[in-house]
């Protein structure tokens, strides 16, 4: 138990500086990556904040991903949860100032892609689920046999870029950046830190379930 508290932790951590990551990229103000736009593109539609829109389409691939049959950690429903939020947080605290040269923006886009990258080893290296649309990726990858993997997550990041610019949604040289190089920024940041991430063996729901049931039995036997 005090080892899945731990990992929560550390989900929760890591979810918090991957948030941190989309909120430099926000503040950059240079264009979005393709989620990052479908959120802020039906911000402008709907009287509530990025925040509560993205943790709103994260719940909803989350449901997809349940009707696809994949595995749901509780690391996926904490990403869904508390991402948006936690970037709404940064933005009313005001981490960072509104930079105006055209330079400094695209440093700081490119810090927040190092820095997402960061995030994402740190809670998946707790093995408690992969996010919301990382797992609708791979649950459509498997009902597409015959096409790559890499076609799939192209295919759905195009489809919501498209969906967010017609919404509204900031579209420019960060969007390139991200396009081309959030890979590149994964890659570097999993090298120096050494993580392989398909080495870890994430944990269903229902196994922590599990987990927590048999703790709380074995107190009360241990209390009886």
């Amino acid at each position: 138990m005090k080892k899945l508290l731990g990992r929560t932790l550390r989900t929760i951590g890591g979810l918090l500086v991957f948030s941190f990551g989309t909120y430099c990229t926000i503040t950059a103000n240079i264009g979005l990556g393709p989620w990052e736009c479908l959120s802020m593109g039906l911000s402008f539609h709907v009287p509530f904040s990025y925040g509560i829109v993205h943790s709103t389409v994260g719940l909803i691939i989350l449901a997809l991903d349940l009707v696809l049959g994949e595995k749901i950690g509780l690391g996926t429903v904490l990403d869904a949860l508390l991402v948006g939020n936690f970037v709404d947080l940064f933005d009313v605290m005001g981490f960072m100032p509104k930079l105006q040269a055209l330079l400094p923006r695209v440093g700081l886009f490119v810090l927040g892609l190092l820095v997402l990258a960061l995030g994402q080893a740190i809670y998946m290296s707790a093995g408690l689920g992969c996010g919301p649309r990382d797992t609708l990726m791979v649950g459509l990858g498997r009902r597409m046999k015959h096409v790559r993997i890499g076609l799939v997550e192209t295919a759905i990041l195009l489809t919501v870029l498209l969906v967010g610019w017609l919404l509204g949604g900031p579209v420019g040289i960060g969007t390139l950046i991200a396009g081309l190089g959030s890979g590149a920024a994964m890659q570097l940041v999993f090298s120096l830190l050494r993580f392989e991430p398909r080495s870890v063996h994430h944990e269903s729901l229902i196994d922590t379930w599990r987990t927590i049931v048999q703790y709380a039995g074995g107190r009360g036997r241990t209390g009886t």
